[in-house]
């Protein structure tokens, strides 16, 4: 929700308001309504006789919403974001097409945004202001943890529990990239900026994660089958590392 408010936020401070967008805005209605009917119906007629006829449809839902998007000059997450929900429960009762989409998605579609959004960092402005980063950097932290720890103390008394819970709950790369980058695309801010807000989000995302899971994992609500996972894939990184032949580069 509160990523979905970001996102209705952008468009309505900075979207502009042309004929185009009230175009986008009825034509989306238009879809909204109509995708919690339509889309059951035709999965139960050319699920099963068609070729992967969901996730053709899927992608036909997210690439037209998307240009319509574009083309009023709004953010095209916003649609796709608001379809995703509406067709949530038509879409996930088939366990293998969620892995399926999952797959193509995070191995064939993600990478191409997460590559265009770092291709357009640049490295050289986040060396010259060290201390910009790490003033965003604390303020975003400070922030989300002090506004998280209240909230997840009422439901979690555990001390581990509570914050790896508030840390996990900290990290927000995805809506992060796609807000700096609706800036840095709409003239918003500099390539200056947006290579330290981009900087920023990846940090957020990364060390806050890689704190929880060092330091305040909850074993105590791991399943005995999942401890056992987890000590035997350290017990192999070890004895690979003992068993693999040093590396003469490193010797050198």
């Amino acid at each position: 929700m509160t990523d979905l408010g970001t996102v209705v936020a952008l468009g309505l401070m900075f979207s502009p308001f042309t004929w185009r967008i009230g175009v986008f805005v009825v034509g989306c209605i238009v879809a909204f309504v109509l995708l919690p009917v339509v889309t059951p119906h035709l999965i139960d007629r050319y699920a099963n006789r068609t070729a992967a006829f969901r996730t053709k449809w899927v992608f036909f839902i997210l690439f037209g919403l998307g240009a319509l998007s574009l083309w009023a000059g709004s953010e095209a997450v916003l649609p796709a974001y608001i379809a995703g929900m509406l067709l949530s429960k038509d879409l996930s009762s088939d366990h293998e097409f969620i892995r399926r989409l999952r797959t193509l998605t995070i191995g064939f579609l993600s990478p191409f945004y997460f590559l265009r959004a770092g291709s357009l960092v640049s490295a050289s402005a986040l060396i010259a202001s060290p201390l910009v980063f790490l003033a965003l950097f604390s303020g975003k932290i400070a922030t989300k943890v002090f506004g998280l720890v209240p909230v997840v103390s009422a439901f979690r008394q555990d001390p581990k529990e509570r914050w790896y819970y508030t840390l996990m709950m900290s990290t927000g790369l995805t809506f992060g990239t796609i807000s700096a980058l609706f800036g840095l695309t709409h003239g918003i801010v500099t390539q200056d900026q947006y290579s330290h807000l981009v900087a920023v989000v990846i940090g957020s995302a990364v060390v806050p994660t890689l704190i929880a899971g060092a330091a305040f994992l909850p074993r105590h609500l791991l399943t005995p089958r999942v401890e056992a996972e987890l000590l035997a894939d350290a017990a192999a990184v070890n004895v690979r590392r003992q068993t693999e032949p040093p590396d003469p580069l490193e010797e050198g």
